[in-house]
């Protein structure tokens, strides 16, 4: 039996039997399977706290090493870059947060993100291949669409 496709893109292929997310490790799940799928807009994670305090103490510790052995401007340089490292994990995170898409599901019993993007437009072609997929693999009622009102 040959299966329909209802989209094939760089991160995801969506069938009429399978639903298969191409990220840094591959994912397939069973159309027929799926259930309460839902869209999520979510926030890209702001620098974790602890990182930037290990980088910041890294820099702080190297700068003092080095202070001592080097000359004045190279001394500055460092010092400058005790400042500037720390700082450029947290700015970017705070100043411009990516937004994305995710779709929930639960598979086989089990909460699950099926697809993850930031596109908002290739986010929107699956989601809809995977509500055609879903629809369409739906069983037909046995006569109740003919029923008189």
């Amino acid at each position: 039996m040959s299966k329909r496709i209802y989209y094939r893109g760089p991160d995801a292929v969506v069938t009429d039997e399978l639903f298969i997310w191409r990220g840094t490790s591959a994912r397939s799940f069973l159309v027929r399977d799926l259930h309460n799928v839902g869209e999520v807009r979510v926030a890209a994670e702001p620098a974790s706290p602890a990182t930037v305090l290990t980088v910041a103490a890294g820099t702080v510790a190297a700068v003092g090493a080095g202070w001592t052995l080097l000359q004045p401007p190279t001394a500055y340089a460092l010092g400058l870059l005790a400042v500037t490292v720390p700082l450029a994990f947290t700015v970017p995170s705070m100043v411009r947060r990516a937004r994305g898409w995710e779709l929930h599901a639960t598979y086989r019993g089990t909460d699950v993100v099926l697809y993850a993007c930031a596109d908002e437009r290739q986010f929107g072609q699956v989601k809809r291949a995977l509500r055609r997929s879903l629809e369409n693999g739906r069983p037909h009622g046995k006569g109740l669409d003919l029923a008189a009102a």
